[in-house]
């Protein structure tokens, strides 16, 4: 039982200058903020570490020497139990969508709280059908069935059930460098070693090889879809693509030689979101989903972190592929930090279901739906797309410029607001940087006033994606403090 005496409350000023890095005598400040955050008043930092070891079952994040205590958050910025405010880079990882308590959101979130939480969806709801007729509109013909549930995990199980049911094959296939879940299940879809314990998982799982231009065997200079590409060499003419060519190939060979002539599916994300924003060479996707399709397969598109309009030139990511999936898969930002997910199919494949019940005590939640609904408002509303386009190009081509001025930067990548800068010790083997030097540069950043995370296979890629609410003077700022990070890691190293 939590004792008053373990309570502490804080009294901070506001402040906007950058702590760390010399940035204050630099002059360089945070771009303004009119929002004004509570003091703390909870329990105390050494009291919260004594309660972890003792009752959590998580591991505590390790992307800093001393683990942040996170107090209030608003749109695109959340300040600390000192009253330190820090830009959003990460979006609790990829998850805030719109903005840290978007004014809309709680507003919709706090009526639907004063009127009903929870039934069940034996029942029929207004906020249910609402909601599901709004996402369904933002999908193209047939994908209009949709089923509610909570989490990017749970939805991935449900569509490699769906798979299997409606086929009635077993085999499903994987990209390498995928993250799915960390269910039983969807471990089994995913082929990070940093997310995958020494325990059988989901059987019946074929891992394809990553199809990364700058880290796999093949890549040139013209092959992703993205306004920054790779410095790799290509003596590609027009209109062709031999890395796309050979990777498609390597796909080919896991279907003759590892799994039977019919298929349940294959799963992918339309850019790599763990693995550090990897993106495929243009028209791989579109080839193996004939592929797929033409062994009886169901072709699923996990749009746990691409979709909501992030990527900028389309709202879904599997849009940018010109390809058409049976299943897609969606959570994280479809709630904005709210628990959420969803599956959306065709009636038919949908219909497999029928042949045994069917049930998920929270899908179709009143509050979920309603959240549900209010960030895909907002979204439409205030053009979080559009701003996701406009401002994913300005920084991207900013932070391009690091490659030739930092021998660490490798590659920079992405589309929209989901952006990659792949750290190596040496841009010719591109040799994954040091953990240990990744951690420092990290470390820099967020003392600069800047929180990203990090991902792929060695934990050397710096992963941003904030909430897509950003302005110019954000980008430029986070620009500013990721360039210092490194001249600082530079001189260290």
């Amino acid at each position: 039982m939590l004792m008053r005496s373990a309570l502490r409350t804080w009294s901070f000023p506001r402040t906007d200058r950058v702590p760390g890095l010399g940035f204050a005598s630099q002059g360089l400040h945070m771009p303004p903020c009119e929002f004004q955050p509570q003091p703390y008043q909870s329990l105390p930092y050494e009291y919260m570490q004594k309660v972890h070891h003792a009752h959590s079952g998580y591991l505590r994040g390790k992307l800093y020497r001393r683990p942040l205590l996170l107090h209030q958050g608003h749109m695109q910025w959340l300040w600390d139990m000192d009253g330190r405010r820090y830009l959003d880079l990460f979006s609790g990882i990829v998850t805030i969508s719109v903005g840290h308590c978007h004014p809309k959101v709680v507003a919709a979130a706090t009526r639907q709280a004063h009127k009903l939480w929870h039934t069940t969806n034996l029942y029929m709801v207004p906020s249910f059908y609402e909601y599901i007729e709004k996402l369904a509109a933002t999908l193209p013909e047939p994908l209009k069935v949709i089923f509610l549930v909570n989490s990017g995990s749970e939805a991935n199980d449900l569509a490699l059930f769906l798979a299997r049911e409606h086929t009635g094959n077993f085999d499903i296939l994987t990209l390498g460098g995928a993250y799915h879940g960390g269910s039983s299940q969807s471990m089994g879809l995913t082929s990070l070693s940093t997310w995958k314990h020494n325990l059988p998982t989901s059987f019946g799982i074929h891992a394809t090889m990553c199809p990364d231009v700058f880290r796999g065997p093949w890549g040139g200079a013209h092959c992703r879809d993205s306004p920054v590409q790779t410095l790799r060499t290509c003596s590609c003419s027009p209109g062709s693509c031999h890395a796309k060519n050979m990777y498609v190939q390597c796909f080919r060979d896991v279907l003759d030689s590892s799994v039977g002539k019919k298929v349940a599916g294959f799963i992918c994300e339309p850019i790599q979101g763990v693995n550090g924003a990897v993106q495929y060479p243009k028209g791989f996707l579109k080839e193996v989903f004939d592929m797929v399709h033409d062994r009886s397969g169901l072709c699923i598109a996990d749009e746990v972190q691409t979709g909501f309009g992030r990527l900028g030139s389309h709202f879904w990511g599997f849009q940018s592929h010109d390809v058409m999936p049976d299943i897609v898969t969606m959570a994280k930002g479809i709630g904005n930090g709210f628990p959420l997910a969803a599956v959306v199919t065709t009636r038919e494949i949908a219909d497999s279901l029928g042949r045994a019940k069917h049930f998920n005590t929270f899908g179709g939640n009143p509050m979920a739906c309603t959240v549900g609904s209010a960030v895909l408002d907002v979204i439409h509303e205030e053009g979080t797309q559009e701003r996701s386009a406009e401002l994913g190009l300005r920084m991207m081509q900013a932070l391009a410029k690091f490659r030739e001025e930092f021998r660490v930067v490798g590659d920079v990548r992405g589309k929209g607001l989901m952006i990659g800068l792949d750290l190596v010790k040496d841009k010719e083997s591109r040799t994954p940087l040091p953990t240990e030097e990744v951690t420092e540069i990290m470390q820099d950043i967020m003392e600069a006033g800047v929180l990203l995370g990090s991902g792929g296979n060695h934990n050397t890629i710096l992963r941003i994606k904030p909430p897509m609410c950003l302005s110019e003077q954000d980008v430029d700022f986070a620009v500013a403090v990721l360039h210092q990070a490194l001249t600082r890691h530079a001189a260290r190293h």
